[in-house]
């Protein structure tokens, strides 16, 4: 950068136009931060559905953001940070007030403590998955797995109380739902591999085209139609999940431990003839610490 703040060669490069592709997973990330902020608004004023909606759509939004940015090369720092800030409003602060709103302001201050606790954990998983990007010690098969529940993962299977309501089943204690909500806390800030699916090929072969489309679109009406059968079911499904996620993880970290090279020792003098040979069994065998 130029030493003259004011010289014609910085305020070019200052000033210089920003393409369009730039701007769009941004405008993306805002829509999905104004429905995590209106879902604030509505569990305010009692409307738990609508609020619920906005946090499905923030997740839908969030989901769509990276993908496109990827696709149009529109990846910036700047977009990375206003990912992050709105991961934590929607995913964190927003899911904790609407299930305060909804039934732990029953337990006074033990409910707001649940929530709050729910949202600094939104905001801490946050922050050490941005801390833990250019972490080079991980091992190559660790890129397909989350370290933790991910934020939207975790506000969508935390609201699955509101969902069982919706569809009438009676309501739980609110201490219930209290230690529900510090247990999916507890998951995102965990050291529990999680499966991703960052790498599965995205390809889809010719003949397949048609009945993928139809699929996707059967799955759209079905949310559209039966919502909170939906959510409810795939909450469920997804926290079942889980211990398959432990366990590949397990079993791939054991077989890169298997498989990796011992250190070479250095050449000794021969021993005598009539010196016993004594095994050696220093490999160490400990899997690799979780990154």
């Amino acid at each position: 950068m130029p030493s003259d703040l004011n010289s014609p060669e910085y305020r070019r490069r200052r000033f210089r136009p920003i393409p369009v592709r730039m701007l769009v997973p941004n405008v993306i990330t805002l829509l999905a931060i104004c429905a995590g902020l209106t879902a604030i608004r509505l569990s305010t004023e009692g409307r738990m559905e609508l609020a619920v909606a906005a946090i499905v759509f923030a997740a839908v939004l969030d989901g769509i953001d990276g993908r496109v940015a990827r696709m149009i090369k529109g990846q910036s720092k700047f977009g990375a940070e206003l990912d992050s800030l709105a991961d934590f409003v929607n995913f964190g602060v927003a899911p904790g007030l609407i299930l305060y709103f909804w039934q732990l302001h029953e337990l006074n201050n033990g409910g707001w403590i649940a929530a709050m606790v729910f949202a600094i954990s939104g905001g801490l998983r946050l922050a050490r998955f941005n801390a833990s990007i250019d972490d080079s010690n991980k091992p190559a098969f660790a890129s397909n797995f989350f370290t933790g529940v991910p934020a939207p993962a975790g506000a969508i299977t935390v609201l699955l109380p509101v969902y069982l309501a919706f569809l009438g089943v009676p309501m739980p204690p609110a201490t219930l739902t209290a230690i529900y909500t510090l247990l999916i806390a507890f998951l995102m800030v965990s050291r529990l591999p999680v499966f991703s699916g960052k790498t599965v090929r995205m390809r889809v072969p010719p003949e397949m085209v048609l009945p993928v489309f139809v699929s996707v679109v059967f799955f759209v009406a079905l949310l559209i139609g039966y919502p909170w059968h939906i959510l409810s079911a795939g909450s469920l499904l997804y926290l079942l999940s889980l211990p398959w996620g432990w366990k590949s993880y397990r079993d791939q970290e054991r077989t890169l431990a298997a498989g990796a090279p011992t250190a070479v020792t250095p050449v000794q003098a021969p021993q005598p003839t009539y010196a016993p040979q004594v095994a050696s069994s220093d490999q160490d065998d400990r899997p690799t610490h979780l990154h």
